[in-house]
């Protein structure tokens, strides 16, 4: 795995497709189409190896997610230790982006056009992967299960060669909203949100369940941006709102600071959200003072490693396994490990129903038609499901709260429409 830090020129975008005819004619690929494989059909493929490209936060506001990518370069190494997929080896091949999208371009250029990717695999963040998301489609290179839960990656029709993974940030929202109401229908709510498609996702999932409701119950909103040194000011300004329940979408970093400082305030909202990608015990919670996060409610959709009850639990012990002997020392409190293998299983599966077929086209096409494939490390009751129509592969989730030492579950698996 590489971790470039240099800085490549841009070219220039091909001119792409008219929409309707180049969505029609993927479409019709993932359907169950056939398209003639040849020579053009197959960079990134020789007779012994497939290449996989990847762009991850190794050295930016976000490099607490740089694990993941490590993670994902060791699980390769045991599938190629295993014999590869279908007689090929993966050429796992990651560079830094700083979480920066002019640096983001520049690596997936690099990735596609100079490394010849077959296609991209879990580059992680909203701002990022927008930044690259039509280049992509325009050069028909699958970007799959991307590292990030916006709403937007579902969109099939006009973005066929992009699709998530993990549940809808706004349907996460949604969730968060309706269990509030539930509570307590007049509570005065403040959120607090990463300024990019990440963060807004957000409120936007709180307006769909308030409706006109949204200005009398959402008291006060405050935005950061990545480059900020601090969220205190924000959080400040939002104990004043009045507010008694505070809802955070914030990376690892700015979370573990909100947690903190909503503690120092001496601020105890009665109802205190946290996105769902920043509840790591390892990079979130300890950081943050893990008693200071006592009642945080958050969604989940993956097994806590640090929870008693998967203590035995077969796909854990699985994980745990892998840990020991490809990424030893690391910490196995931090979610983002599990992620990265539950995640990179799906992306195995996807790789072994091409039967050796690793054209672009067929590898979107199996993307599209996973039927509860394999995730070891997904909580009880969630399934990973696409279709040519369907490419928001986890749809359910389960609220639980901290208790100081771990996620506790409570309530039923909720579906969301992901939309």
């Amino acid at each position: 795995m590489n971790m470039d830090k240099t800085q490549d020129i841009a070219g220039s975008v091909p001119r792409a497709l008219t929409r309707s005819l180049f969505g029609a004619v993927v479409l019709t690929v993932l359907a169950g189409g056939v398209l003639p494989a040849s020579a053009e059909d197959l960079p990134g493929v020789t007779a012994n190896e497939v290449k996989i490209g990847n762009t991850n936060d190794y050295s930016g506001p976000a490099s607490a997610y740089g694990v993941i990518s490590k993670t994902e370069a060791a699980f390769f190494k045991m599938v190629n230790d295993q014999g590869g997929v279908a007689g090929h080896m993966i050429n796992f091949i990651s560079y830094d982006d700083g979480y920066s999208p002019p640096k983001t371009v520049e690596q997936v250029r690099r990735l596609i056009e100079e490394d010849q990717v077959a296609l991209l695999f879990n580059t992680l963040g909203t701002p990022t992967n927008t930044a690259i998301q039509r280049y992509v489609n325009q050069k028909k290179v699958p970007h799959l299960f991307i590292a990030t839960g916006a709403d937007k990656w579902g969109d099939y029709q006009h973005f066929p060669w992009t699709m998530g993974y993990q549940p809808s940030y706004r349907t996460e929202a949604q969730i968060y909203t309706k269990y509030l109401l539930m509570q307590d229908p007049n509570a005065k709510m403040a959120i607090l949100y990463q300024n990019d498609d990440f963060g807004k996702d957000y409120p936007a999932g709180v307006k769909d369940i308030l409706g006109a409701n949204y200005a009398t119950t959402v008291v006060k909103e405050a935005s950061y941006e990545t480059t900020d040194a601090t969220v205190d000011s924000q959080l400040t300004s939002l104990q004043a709102s009045g507010a008694d329940a505070l809802l955070v979408a914030a990376t690892p970093k700015f979370a573990a600071q909100a947690i903190k400082k909503v503690h120092d305030l001496g601020w105890h909202p009665k109802f205190f959200f946290m996105t769902n990608v920043s509840i790591s015990v390892g990079s979130v919670m300890t950081p943050a003072g893990a008693e200071n996060g006592i009642g945080v409610i958050t969604t989940g959709y993956m097994k806590d490693p640090t929870d008693p009850a998967f203590k035995d639990d077969p796909g854990m012990n699985e994980w745990r396994a892998f840990m020991a002997k490809y990424m030893p020392g690391a910490d196995t409190t931090d979610g983002n490990y599990s992620f990265a293998y539950g995640v990179s299983t799906v992306m195995l599966q996807v790789l072994k129903q091409c039967n050796g077929d690793f054209s672009r086209a067929n590898i979107m096409k199996q993307a599209a038609n996973l039927h509860d494939a394999p995730d070891p490390v997904l909580l009880p009751g969630i399934k990973v499901n696409t279709s040519p129509t369907n490419f928001h592969p986890i749809r359910a989730m389960q609220l639980q709260k901290w208790d100081g030492k771990t996620w506790e579950r409570f309530g039923a698996v909720i579906e969301g429409a992901g939309s």
